[in-house]
This record gives C-alpha cells, structure tokens and sequence, in this order.
C-alpha cells in the first residue's frame, strides 16, 4: 500500500487545489457512505457492512474525478475472530447528464490498495495488502443544488490473488464548491440590457429599451433623441429638432423651419404652407407623369420633357412660384409614406431647377404621403392613381 496511497493522497490534494481554468462550472462534492461488500470465497470474510467518504472533482459537465477512503471489520466465514480492512483509492466518473439535471447517472472505473488488516484473510493464513482495481455504474439524484443522494455499484478486481468483489453503497452527497472558469468569466450588466457593464456607455438606460452595442438606446432617424422618447420619429437628416424628436419651428407660424421659406414672418400672421405671408393661390395644376423604381426617388433625364411643361408654364408667367407636391397610395407604413413622397417630390424639383433652368427660388418640395388620395385606395387602379407627382403653380395674393 505504500505506493497507491501517496499517489492517491497526491491526487485528491490536486484536486482541491488546482486552479479554475475551465469554461464550465465546477463543482466539488464530499460524498459520504454507507456500503454492503460481499468478498470473494478466496478470502474467507462473511458480507460486511462498510463505511467511506469520497472528495469528488467535478472538473466539466461530465467529467469527475473522486478520491475515496473505505473501512471495514469483517468476519471470518470458518473460523472464529476478523479481520480489519481498509482501502484508499483513486476513481474517474463519466456522467451521463449535466451537473444541473435532477437525475445524473454515471460510469466509473478506479484503482487502489486495501489493506486486509489483523487476522488471517486468505486460506493460505497470511494478512495481505492488495491492488484493487473497479468499474461499476451509479445516479446522483439533486435534491436542491448543494445536496444529493448518490447510489453505486461497483465490482473489484484484486490483481494479486485474482479476487473479484461487490459492494453496493448508497450516500449523502453536499457540494461545497462552485466556480466560474477564468475563460467564462461572470458578466456584470447592471441595467439588464445585455451589455456588460465594462462596455456600456450609458450604464442607465430604461428597462425594455433597444440599445446598440455600446448600450446605448436607438435613434432610428439620427436626430439626438432616442427612440423611446422620440415623438417624431421620420424627421429628415440634419433637421434641427427638439426634446421631443419633432422639428423646430423657430417663428411658431406652424411651418417647421426646413420647410419654411420666410422664417421671421410676424407673431400670429397667416402663412401659406411655405411658411409666407400671404395666401398662395394654386392656378394651374399640372399632373407629371413620372414613374419611379419601386421604394425609390431616382430618376434621370427620361422625364425632362414631361417637366419641361412646368419650365414652360413658369416662363410665360414669371410671377408665379411651383410647389412639387409628392403622392403615395396606402399601401405601407404612413410615416414611410410621408419620407418617400417628400424624397420623390425633391427629386423632380432638382430635375427643374438644375436642369431646366427654372429659379430655386420659386421652386418648392412637399411630400404628402398618403394623406390626399384622389381614387379610392381599395382597388389596384385606385392605388395607381394616387401614386403621383403634382406641379402646383401658385400666386400669392
């Protein structure tokens, strides 16, 4: 036994004391027992009840690694008196589930030295010290995640004399330890936003709110307001907005200030939709007929000469200033709708300005989404008719 119970002691101190490395939990378990062992003919023992302790090293989800000291005092078969007996001695387990499932049945195979103490225990009438080696099968059942029970059967094989043994053991097993691996370490995140706290640039955000990888709530629209608190959540890029996401209308004439082309009109006068004094009268409505690509504010100079009848209209009365006024149908989310319109209508109004020499300053852009149908959005050719573009030509009078 001299050289078994160094190796085993050796064993079950590395256990304790090496470092968590893993990327899994870990758990150690002292696993006390208590155990029925029939011994071979050759030894001349009766059954005995035996008494152990396991230290247990659970170093992945499956795999474990126990140290196990047993004891013994059995009886003679065909003589009178006993013998002691003890053993130390080295297992490996393989568990069948994770360490967090309630049942988890397991492998297990081993080495060790017992000692089969005062008292002749062979025929031959010599005390003996014996290699043992064993494979059996078990269940841990976890009845809370610091306490359980754990059955086992194990068959012993004594190497000297060709022994074979059985022991039955049933025990009460408590976890002491669990730990995190250095490679998956705990992940703090104070506001639960599934950003961790040494990466979350805004360590406060609302309960429930999106945020962006650095922890940040989301502003869809890029205007500086969140979209939680963002009352207007479409505002066009660069637009000056307020605390509420909403554009700025800085004369309060009703008329925010990118579409308001005279921005110091007088408290309380009526504007036009321009954001001027004054009514502008429409005296001519011209219906383009300009098609874009689906989702898309795109075109070249293949309508030029559609446009062109503006130009033409504008020159002959140069009194008179253009609204481009963009359309969509139903179909769709109304604020996509409204961006859409407005981006078409922009479009074709660069077409006449850049193009065909019409003043920027009588040339204005409005989308209206789908808020002024002039066919019932119900029917396909319904659909299609409000899908258009509009040249408003206004007076002021």
């Amino acid at each position: 036994m001299s050289v078994m119970r160094p190796l085993a002691v050796a064993a079950l101190a590395a256990a304790v004391a090496t470092p968590v490395a893993a990327e899994e939990k870990e758990y150690i378990y002292i696993n006390p027992f208590a155990a029925y062992q029939l011994f071979d003919s050759k030894r001349d023992l009766s059954e005995s009840g035996t008494f152990g302790v396991g230290l247990e090293y659970r170093f992945t989800p499956r795999w474990a690694v126990e140290a196990v000291y047993s004891r013994a005092n059995a009886d003679r078969k065909d003589a009178p008196g006993d013998s002691d007996f003890d053993e130390l001695r080295l297992d490996g387990l393989y568990y069948l589930a994770d360490a967090e499932e309630a049942w988890n049945p397991y492998l297990a195979f081993g080495a060790g030295e017992a000692d089969f103490g005062s008292g002749p225990v062979f025929t031959a009438g010599t005390n003996h010290d014996e290699t043992r080696v064993n494979v059996g099968a078990g269940v841990r059942y976890n009845i809370t995640e610091s306490v359980s029970l754990r059955g086992d059967l194990r068959e012993f094989h004594g190497i000297d004399e060709s022994t074979f043994d059985t022991q039955v053991s049933l025990g009460l097993s408590m976890a002491f330890g669990r730990v995190v691996g250095d490679d998956e370490p705990m992940v703090m995140d104070a506001d639960n936003d599934g950003v961790a706290d040494s990466t979350d640039q805004c360590p406060g955000t609302a309960a429930g709110a999106q945020v962006d990888s650095l922890g940040c709530e989301l502003d869809d629209d890029n205007d500086g307001v969140a979209n939680s608190q963002d009352e207007c959540p479409s505002t066009p890029a660069g637009a000056s907005v307020d605390g509420r996401g909403c554009e700025t209308d800085s004369d309060n004439d009703g008329v925010v200030d990118s579409k308001d082309e005279c921005p110091d009109t007088t408290a309380g006068a009526e504007v036009d939709a321009s954001g001027c004094e004054g009514i502008a009268e429409t005296v001519e409505t011209i219906d383009l007929r300009v098609q874009f690509p689906t989702n898309s504010a795109e075109i070249d100079d293949t309508y030029d000469l559609e446009i062109q009848k503006v130009a033409d209209f504008m020159a002959e009365y140069p009194e008179t200033t253009v609204e481009i006024a963009g359309h969509t149908d139903s179909a769709g989310d109304a604020d996509y709708n409204q961006s859409l319109s407005q981006r078409r209508a922009e479009a074709v109004a660069q077409r006449l300005t850049d193009n065909l020499g019409v003043d920027a300053d009588r040339v204005s852009a409005v989308g209206y989404g789908e808020a002024q149908p002039v066919e019932d959005n119900d029917t396909a050719a319904g659909r299609a008719q409000n899908r258009r573009v509009e040249a408003r030509i206004q007076v002021r009078r």
